[in-house]
């Protein structure tokens, strides 16, 4: 038999991209994932190929040292049956020339770029060519894969969705934000490849960070480290706090990920200016979905930042309400973080499922700023002591905040305050836009027995300070909506639940204040010396916050934090109450005109009217979508947007995919910021 030859070959994109789920990524390369087979075809010059004379052979190659006992190798002859724990090759089917062979690697391969070179040898004869390169990613579908999913809906929802829903505002006005995770996006693949290649782990040792690529909780790890930049370790995004921006970003103004993560790539892997806590959560959460973990954003209200350890939030507060910073502990609005599904067989059984996963550089672990995964049943069981950062995540939902009111002389009174944090943590619903409230899976009920267990085993006091029903009583209440450039009012309610008159002074003082607990200058006080409360007496008293007060001093968080003090005459008591107000931006209205079709054009009318009393200029409408826009729309306005005046813009663009997409609206302008709104489009599909 003369040699056998090869002369043209064909990896099939576009049908392995279809059954691997992985089309959107592009035909252009094949990418597949772990433990499902993929075929490629091979066409011989001149005759067939004959079983038992000719004998074929592929060699698979990842990382820049690959070698067989790292499990960055493998070598494998074309066989007869599928090999069940390594790389395998089998012959399909044989047409003339060209020969079909099913390949498929172990679901417990190493995830990554791929060389792929073929060996043929007739009896003493043999040559070798290398066919070509492809990405091997996670495989929620496959149930020996350690990130295997069940259910199909929370797999297309975790894995395959390339747009959502980020949770904001404040735990009494949740808001919900769009966001484009674009995760099949062109180049996101690479560049999520390429921070795993940028990673410190793996410059210090290549051959043992590669070897550790087939383990989610390994990758895990590295992302979390690698979406912010504080190791020097070139991550993708720098934070920032204070509202000065102007060097960078400011981090309300993303609506996705994919302008964020090729900015990274473009400038040489500076980190990109400026993120926060959700915009490092979501970027985390395309590079893990990207790289096929099923991931998702959570939101958590009222979060705890407990930097030393001992789950107790002190808070000290002058008599007039005013917040003194002496403590380094802090209660965020709400943070947000990521969660990934996967197995943990580093720890014992019942570990597996949701871990948290915390990029937002905040503390750090083993010596890098980097969170997780932890376990989010080992956190609702107090179990402290599993990998990894627990204690910290633990704290975020169970610590104990204690107001010191600082008296005129310096001695501290402590206040009375029922528990506020680890409140509503919340998702976006599977296949739906709306609120999925998970609380549950993070702590038992509180005042439960399984509570008081929890809190015994983790060496903390189950709170005491329970709310009596006896004695004073004091919440702050918001009439109706504030809006951004409106007046409104915020009520103190207080109730006398006892049988005896009560005499009492109340402080009301309202503060802008950022999402991350500081704040800014006041914007509304009442100082009320002698409040008079019959037995069983409720009253209202109202405090009126006026534009003029708070437009100079909003924070782009747009929030205003109210604190009321109460302090009885008689006993000295003084109860604390705390309300952060959203101020709400305009609406954005999106209307689609004409019907939506792939591969055809479509225009989108965009409206905003000015709330402000002032002119806005420098407007600007930001546009993305992933299947539906290509890349980023910009649209700047020539003229200032005046005082209540509408403004409309029409943007064209040509759907590329077919299905339910969401077209996502940011606008931006110099006295109002970060202005979302989204609208689901159903794509049809192009008439064959």
């Amino acid at each position: 038999f003369a040699e056998l030859v090869l002369e043209t070959w064909d990896l099939q994109c576009e049908r392995n991209g279809r059954e691997h789920r992985t089309a959107e990524m592009g035909c252009r390369q094949l990418v597949v994932r772990r433990g499902q087979p993929f075929t490629i075809t091979l066409s011989f010059l001149g005759r067939t190929y004959e079983e038992g004379v000719d004998k074929l052979a592929f060699n698979v190659e990842t990382g820049p040292c690959p070698v067989e006992t790292s499990g960055t190798r493998s070598h494998f002859a074309v066989t007869d049956f599928p090999e069940e724990s390594g790389w395998s090759a089998v012959v399909q089917q044989q047409d003339g020339d060209s020969l079909s062979v099913s390949l498929c690697s172990p679901p417990s391969a190493r995830i990554g770029r791929y060389s792929l070179t073929l060996e043929m040898s007739t009896g003493y004869q043999g040559s070798s060519c290398h066919i070509g390169d492809f990405v091997l990613l996670f495989n929620a579908w496959h149930p020996e894969d350690s990130v295997f999913l069940r259910d199909e809906d929370e797999r297309c929802e975790y894995v395959l969705s390339q747009q959502g829903l980020i949770y904001q505002g404040t735990r009494d006005y949740i808001t919900s934000t769009p966001w484009n995770f674009g995760q099949f996006e062109e180049e996101i693949l690479s560049i999520c490849l390429k921070l795993l290649d940028t990673n410190p782990k793996f410059l210090r040792d290549q051959d043992q960070d590669c070897s550790r690529r087939n383990d989610p909780v390994y990758i895990g790890r590295v992302v979390s480290a690698m979406v912010n930049c504080n190791d020097e370790d070139r991550g993708v995004l720098a934070g920032r706090w204070d509202n000065h921006y102007e060097d960078g970003m400011s981090p309300m103004a993303w609506i996705g990920s994919v302008d964020i993560l090729k900015r990274w790539k473009k400038f040489g892997c500076q980190p990109v200016k400026y993120g926060q806590c959700w915009v490092f959560a979501a970027v985390a959460c395309t590079v893990m979905r990207c790289l096929g973990v099923p991931s998702r954003v959570v939101t958590n209200y009222n979060s705890a930042h407990d930097t030393n350890g001992n789950l107790v939030i002190d808070r000290y507060l002058s008599e007039q309400g005013v917040e003194d910073r002496r403590s380094r502990d802090m209660i965020w609005n709400f943070h947000c973080w990521v969660e990934s599904w996967m197995a943990r067989p580093d720890l014992a059984g019942g570990y597996d499922g949701w871990q948290a996963l915390d990029p937002t550089p905040q503390e750090k672990s083993e010596g890098v700023f980097c969170c997780g995964p932890a376990p989010v049943r080992a956190i609702r069981e107090g179990d402290l002591q599993l990998k990894y950062d627990i204690p910290f995540v633990f704290a975020e939902v169970n610590a104990d905040v204690v107001y010191w009111v600082v008296q005129r002389d310096g001695s501290q009174k402590k206040s009375i305050h029922s528990s506020v944090v680890g409140k509503n943590i919340s998702t976006k619903s599977v296949g739906k836009d709306s609120r999925e409230d998970i609380t549950h899976t993070y702590k038992y009920p509180e005042g439960s027995e399984k509570e008081r267990e929890v809190f015994a085993k983790a060496e903390l006091e189950t709170r005491s300070l329970r709310e009596e029903d006896e004695g004073l009583h004091l919440r702050i209440k918001l009439t109706e909506g504030a809006n951004n450039g409106c007046d409104f009012d915020v009520l103190a309610v207080i109730n006398n639940n006892t049988d005896v008159e009560r005499v009492c002074r109340l402080m009301l003082c309202a503060r802008t204040a950022g999402y991350n607990g500081t704040v800014g200058p006041q914007c509304g006080m009442k100082d009320l010396l002698n409040v008079t409360l019959a037995p069983r007496e409720d009253k209202c008293v109202p405090l009126r916050v006026l534009y003029e007060k708070y437009r100079e001093s909003l924070t782009q968080d747009n929030l205003i934090k109210v604190v009321a003090l109460l302090t009885e005459y008689q006993t000295g008591d003084v109860i604390v109450a705390v309300r952060d107000v959203y101020i709400q931006n305009p609406e954005i209205k999106i209307r689609i005109l004409g019907e939506p079709m792939q591969n055809r054009k479509l225009v989108a009318e965009i409206s905003l009217v000015n709330p402000l009393a002032d002119p806005l200029s420098n407007g600007l409408f930001v546009v993305e979508g992933a299947g539906l826009t290509e890349g980023q729309q910009i649209k700047e306005l020539e003229e200032p947007v005046e005082p209540q005046a509408q403004v409309k813009v029409r943007l064209d663009f040509v759907p590329r995919q077919a299905g339910l997409r969401k077209l996502m609206v940011d606008f931006e302008s110099d006295k109002l910021t970060g202005v979302k709104g989204y609208r689901n489009v159903i794509i049809a599909p192009q008439p064959q």
